[in-house]
C-alpha cells in the first residue's frame, strides 16, 4: 500500500512538472512574435556566424538571421503543426472508429481492412512516398501524418466502441427509443475521449520527431521558414565550426518529445490507459 501511494505521488509530481513546462512552452510559442528580438527572416550577411549578444542572445547563422528568434517563432511551427496532425487524425479516427464499431457488418470490415491496408506501409516510409508523389513542402508531410495516423485512432476506438454498445445502458437507452446519434453524443463520445486524450500526449512527441525528421531531410518546411528539424539541416555544414546552430534546436526537440513522453507514459499509469 505505501509503496502504491509512493507511485502515486511520484507520477503526480511527474505530471505536475511536464504540464509546466509544456504550459511555458506554449505561451512561449503564443507570444513568439513579441518575445523575438528580431526578424527570423531577415537576412543579414554583415552578421553571419556571430557569437552570443545582447542583440543576438544565442548569436546568427550563415545568413546572419538571430537563432534565438528561430527557436521561438520555429516552436510555433513544431508545436503548432503537431497539434494540427493530432486533432485532424483523432477526428479522422474518431468518426470512422464509431462507424465501424457501433454499425459492424461488412461496413466494418472495409473500414478495418483499408485501416490494415495502410498500417502495413511503415509511417516513414509512406510519408516519404506520399512526398514523393505530391513533391516536398509542409503541406505535404502534415497531410501524409494525418493519413498514416488516424487509422491508429480507429482501431483504438473501434475496440472500444464494441466494448461499449454491449453495455446495459446502452441497450436501455435504445429500448427508451432514442436514436442512434444521441447514443453517440451522448454516451459513446463521452466515454471513448478521455482516454485518447492521455495517449494523445505520447503521440505528439511522435508527431513533433516525424516533422522535424521531414524538415531535416529537406523534404518538410521549407526556407526560409523557422523550424527546429531544418535548422539543424541548416546547421549541419558548420557542425564542426559552430555546433551550436544545430544543438540549440536539437535541445528544444529533445526537451518537448521527453516531455509529452514523461506526461504520457505518467498519465497512462495514473490512469490504467494501455499505450500502443
Amino acid at each position: 500500500m505505501i509503496t502504491k501511494f509512493r507511485e502515486i505521488v511520484k507520477s503526480q509530481k511527474v505530471i505536475l512538472l511536464c504540464s509546466v513546462i509544456l504550459c511555458v512552452l506554449f505561451v512561449i510559442t503564443l507570444l513568439a512574435p513579441w518575445l523575438a528580438p528580431n526578424d527570423p527572416v531577415l537576412v543579414n550577411l554583415a552578421h553571419k556566424l556571430q557569437s552570443p549578444s545582447l542583440d543576438y542572445p544565442l548569436g546568427t547563422d550563415h545568413l546572419g538571421r538571430c537563432t534565438f528568434s528561430r527557436i521561438l517563432y520555429g516552436a510555433q511551427t513544431s508545436l503548432g503543426y503537431a497539434m494540427l496532425i493530432f486533432i485532424s487524425a483523432l477526428s479522422i479516427g474518431l468518426i470512422i472508429g464509431i462507424i465501424a464499431g457501433y454499425k459492424g457488418g461488412w461496413i466494418d470490415q472495409v473500414l478495418m481492412r483499408f485501416g490494415d491496408g495502410l498500417m502495413a506501409i511503415p509511417s516513414l516510409l509512406f510519408v516519404l512516398g506520399f512526398v514523393g508523389i505530391w513533391g516536398a513542402g509542409l503541406k505535404q508531410v502534415v497531410l501524409g501524418l494525418i493519413l498514416v495516423q488516424w487509422v491508429y485512432y480507429a482501431r483504438i476506438i473501434r475496440g472500444m466502441v464494441l466494448s461499449l454498445k454491449e453495455q446495459n445502458y446502452i441497450t436501455a437507452a435504445k429500448i427508451s427509443g432514442s436514436s442512434t446519434w444521441t447514443i453517440i453524443k451522448k454516451h459513446i463520445i463521452p466515454n471513448v475521449l478521455p482516454p485518447l486524450a492521455v495517449m494523445g500526449t505520447l503521440e505528439m512527441g511522435w508527431a513533433i520527431m516525424n516533422l522535424s525528421s521531414m524538415s531535416f531531410l529537406g523534404l518538410g518546411v521549407q526556407p526560409p521558414i523557422p523550424e527546429w528539424g531544418a535548422m539543424i539541416h541548416e546547421g549541419k555544414s558548420y557542425i564542426r565550426t559552430h555546433p551550436t546552430l544545430m544543438i540549440y534546436p536539437g535541445l528544444m526537440i529533445i526537451l518537448v518529445v521527453v516531455t509529452f513522453n514523461l506526461l504520457g507514459e505518467s498519465l497512462s499509469e495514473r490512469f490504467g490507459v494501455k499505450r500502443r
